[in-house]
C-alpha cells in the first residue's frame, strides 16, 4: 500500500467500477482499509451494482472496518441497485453482530425496509437460512419478525421451503400460525417444497397440519421426487387431486413414463377411471405417449382392483404371501415360465387370436386398444406376448 503515497489515485476504479477501497474492505484488510482512509479516499464510490464499501463490510461481517467506515463518514443508508442496505446486507449472511451494531449503536432500526423486490431482512434471512438471524430478529427488542409477503406473494415461510431450510421453516412456524398461504402463483409453502424436492421440509410442514391437497403431489411427481411422493401419500394426501387440466398425478407420471413413480401411485390405489379435459384417462395418455410399461402396469393394477374387488376374503391372506407390484417381472424363478409365453406369443399365435384371448379374460376394449397403440415390426406377436404376460401377473398375485 506504500505505493499510494508516490502519485497514484487512491479513488481510481476497474472495469467494475470498484476502487482499492472495494477490494480491501471485501478481503477484510484492516490494514489496508486503514492506509486508504488516511489518504482520505472517497469511502461511498458505488461500483457497477451501486454496492459501496460499507455494503461490503455488512456483507462480509467486517464490524470493525464498519465501524472505521462510519467514522470516515460513509453513508450509512447507502442502497445498492437492489434496494439493498447495510441491514440487508448483514441478515443474508447471518452475522447477527453487525445487526446489533446497526440497531444498538447506530439507533437505525429505520433500514429495516423494503428492497426492490419487497423484501425486508427477515425475509431475505429465510431465504437464505438463517436461524440465528431470524431468532434475532423475531426478539421482542427487535420486533423485526414480519410473515408479511413480497411483491411475488411469497411468505418467508415460502422462501424458506423453496431453498430447502428446514430448520428455519420450523422457526417459522413456531414463531406465525401461517401455514397454507398461497402466492401469486397459488403456490403454498409446500407446495414448493414439493416442487424443489426438499423432502425434509416437506416432511416438517406435513407435521405442522399443512393441507398436502393443494397439488404438491403433482410437482413432485412432474420432477420425480420419490421421497416427496412417499412423505405426502403417507400424510394421506388427496391422491386423485385434479390440476387445471383436470388431471391427476397419475395423468402426469404416465405422460412422464416414470416407473418407479408410477409403481407408488398404482400401489396407494388411485382412481385409474378419471379423465382429463381431453376425456383421456391415464392409461390413454401412457398408450399415446408410447410408455408401453406404464401402460401395461396401468392395466395390471386395473385387472387387480377389479380382483380385490370381487374377492375381498381373499385378498389380505394373498398379498402377504406376494409382495405387491405392477412393474416388470425380472424374476430368475418366473424365467422359464416368461420364456414359455414368449414363444406361444411368438410362435404360435396367430393374428387376432391374442386379442380373442383377451376377451376370454375380461381385458377391457379401452386396455386391448392401449395394447394395441404399440407399433412394431411383428405388432401383433408383440400385443400378444404383453397381453400374456400382463394376465400372468394377475394369475400370480391371485395364486391361483
Amino acid at each position: 500500500m506504500k505505493v499510494v503515497g508516490k502519485g497514484l489515485n487512491p479513488n481510481a476504479k476497474n472495469v467494475d467500477q470498484r476502487t482499492a477501497l472495494h477490494f480491501a474492505v471485501a478481503r477484510k484488510n484492516i490494514e489496508a482499509v486503514q492506509l486508504l482512509l488516511q489518504r482520505r479516499v472517497k469511502v461511498d464510490q458505488k461500483d457497477k451494482h451501486g454496492v459501496t464499501p460499507i455494503h461490503l463490510a455488512a456483507w462480509f461481517g467486517s464490524l470493525d472496518i464498519l465501524k472505521m467506515l462510519v467514522k470516515a463518514g460513509a453513508e450509512q443508508k447507502i442502497e445498492n441497485e437492489e434496494g439493498l442496505n447495510i441491514l440487508h446486507c448483514a441478515a443474508i449472511n447471518n452475522h447477527t453482530e453487525i445487526v446489533e451494531y446497526i440497531v444498538n449503536d447506530l439507533i437505525m432500526k429505520e433500514l429495516d425496509k423494503e428492497d426492490r423486490s419487497g423484501q425486508r431482512p427477515f425475509s431475505l434471512a429465510a431465504k437464505h437460512g438463517c436461524a440465528e438471524m431470524l431468532e434475532m430478529l423475531m426478539d421482542s427488542s427487535y420486533n423485526m419478525g414480519t410473515m408479511e409477503p413480497n411483491e411475488r406473494g411469497d411468505t418467508p415461510l415460502h422462501l424458506a421451503a423453496r431453498n430447502g431450510h428446514g430448520h428455519t421453516v420450523q422457526l417459522l412456524l413456531l414463531y406465525s400460525g401461517t401455514r397454507d398461504e398461497v402466492n401469486q402463483d397459488g403456490e403454498t409453502s409446500l407446495y414448493q417444497a414439493a416442487d424443489n424436492g426438499h423432502e425434509e421440509c416437506v416432511q416438517i410442514l406435513l407435521e405442522s397440519d399443512c393441507d398436502p391437497n393443494i397439488t404438491p403431489l403433482h410437482l413432485a411427481v412432474k420432477n420425480g421426487h420419490l421421497p416427496v411422493i412417499y412423505c405426502l401419500l403417507e400424510a394421506g394426501c388427496n391422491c386423485d387431486a385434479i390440476d387445471k387440466r383436470s388431471q391427476t398425478a397419475m395423468h402426469i407420471a404416465a405422460e412422464m413414463g416414470n416407473v418407479e413413480v408410477a409403481e407408488m401411485l398404482l400401489k396407494a390405489g388411485v382412481n385409474l377411471s378419471l379423465e382429463d379435459k381431453q376425456g383421456k384417462t391415464a392409461l390413454d395418455v401412457a398408450a399415446r405417449a408410447g410408455e408401453v410399461i406404464i401402460a401395461d402396469m396401468i392395466i395390471k393394477a386395473e385387472r387387480y382392483n377389479i380382483w380385490q374387488e370381487t374377492n375381498p376374503e381373499l385378498n389380505q391372506s394373498v398379498r402377504s404371501e406376494f409382495p405387491l407390484t405392477f412393474k416388470l417381472d425380472h424374476r430368475y424363478e418366473t424365467k422359464q415360465l416368461r420364456s414359455t409365453v414368449w414363444r406361444l406369443a411368438y410362435k404360435l399365435l396367430k393374428p387376432g387370436q391374442w386379442k380373442k384371448l383377451a376377451e376370454h379374460w375380461g381385458f377391457t376394449t379401452q386396455q386391448v386398444e392401449a395394447i394395441e397403440k404399440q407399433w412394431t415390426q411383428n405388432s401383433y406377436q408383440e400385443h400378444g406376448n404383453r397381453m400374456l404376460l400382463i394376465w400372468l401377473h394377475g394369475v400370480e398375485l391371485a395364486n391361483e
